[in-house]
């Protein structure tokens, strides 16, 4: 497999881990320009540029990477799902549902001792 074929068929995960890089460069961008300065005045807009921007692109990048993962479990479900009896939509057979047998629930009543009042 080629380096397009599986960009394009993992494009979800290799958004997710870029716009986290970009994140995680945004913040440490952020903090050099806040510890350049010794003015809270000119630390905003780095804090507001560094910080908010990168922990925004972080929750966008693993939250990509979470949906990509949830997609792959998601498939690998479908493919249980018609190798099942019955194939998809199909209910499950359950033992001792409708149409099974009943089943006699039998006592060994020779361990039974007096009630002690």
């Amino acid at each position: 497999m080629n380096l397009k074929t599986w960009l394009r068929a993992q494009w979800d995960r290799v958004l997710g881990a870029g716009a986290v890089l970009i994140g995680v460069v945004a913040i440490v961008l952020g903090y050099r320009g806040v510890a350049g300065t010794p003015f809270p005045a000119e630390q905003i807009p780095y804090v507001i540029s560094g910080a908010i921007v990168g922990i925004a692109l972080i929750g966008v990048g693993l939250t990509s990477w979470l949906s990509a993962d949830l997609r792959d479990e998601w498939r690998k479900l479908d493919r249980i799902e018609h190798l099942l009896p019955g194939g998809p939509g199909a209910p499950p057979e359950v033992p001792g549902g409708p149409g099974a047998p009943p089943e006699v629930a039998v006592s060994d009543c020779s361990k039974a001792t007096e009630p002690v009042a």
